[in-house]
């Protein structure tokens, strides 16, 4: 994994691969709260693709020109929140990211997909569990009115239902 993190609502402890209120791997400040406007943003683009999310965490990431993130699940959320299957929702800002993505197994086929500035994509339901993962980042193919390097992207979770 190649990528700057920052966590709202919830903090991701790396080293016990749980969500927490407080940063305790880092300062033991409380995770920064997510903005209202956030949490909005997030129920609509479910609501668009047919799901439902009442998002409590974002992952902010931001990947420079040699960012990446390997194949992985995001299945560290509440146990009924991931059997629900509520969705990941992830939004694209600057360099286009070639986003992969396979089935709920390691050895699935993997699909590429770019997301360019501006894209959204929602996994849940069945996808809930796929693996998925950024092999690389396209640089210089931000907007440019952005005036931007590299990739940020929000992920958004509900922790629990």
């Amino acid at each position: 994994m190649r990528v700057r993190m920052l966590c709202l609502g919830r903090h991701w402890n790396g080293k016990t691969y749980r969500y927490e209120a407080t940063r305790s791997d880092f300062d033991n400040l409380p995770a920064p709260p997510l903005p209202d406007e956030f949490r909005s943003l997030a129920g609509e683009l479910a609501r668009s693709a047919g799901m439902a999310i009442d998002a409590d965490i974002c992952i902010l990431n931001y990947y420079d020109a040699d960012g990446r993130m390997g194949l992985h699940q995001d299945k560290d959320e509440g146990e009924r929140a991931i059997a629900a299957g509520v969705p990941v929702v992830s939004v694209s800002i600057g360099d286009t990211a070639r986003f992969l993505i396979g089935g709920t197994r390691r050895r699935e086929p993997v699909e590429t997909i770019l997301l360019e500035s501006g894209d959204a994509f929602v996994f849940g339901g069945p996808a809930r569990l796929c693996y998925h993962g950024v092999s690389r980042i396209l640089p210089g193919t931000a907007p440019p009115e952005l005036s931007v390097a590299g990739r940020f992207n929000l992920t958004f979770r509900q922790y629990d239902v």
